[in-house]
């Protein structure tokens, strides 16, 4: 496919000086490099939440699910709210 695009006067020069001796294009260097951006993004970094389970049932003894108040009140005990 061609197309054009417009790149600074300094890159241009470099890339043409780069190309020439790796003996290769201008044109597969630019390609290598949208290649080598397209990949970084295309590679999401993986997730990993932390697990912060409390005991083995979930809930401080004492609490129930349905005790969300309460949960919410423990939860930001001692923090200022």
């Amino acid at each position: 496919m061609k197309t054009s695009i417009d790149i600074s006067s300094s890159i241009f020069n470099e890339g043409k000086k780069l190309a020439q001796q790796r003996g290769t294009s201008l044109r597969a260097l630019i390609e290598e490099g949208l290649r080598l951006v397209l990949q970084k993004y295309q590679q999401s970094p993986r997730f990993y939440l932390q697990d912060c389970s409390y005991g083995e049932d979930g809930l401080a003894e004492g609490l129930s699910y349905s005790q969300w108040e309460e949960i919410r009140n423990r939860s930001y005990e001692g923090r200022g709210g």
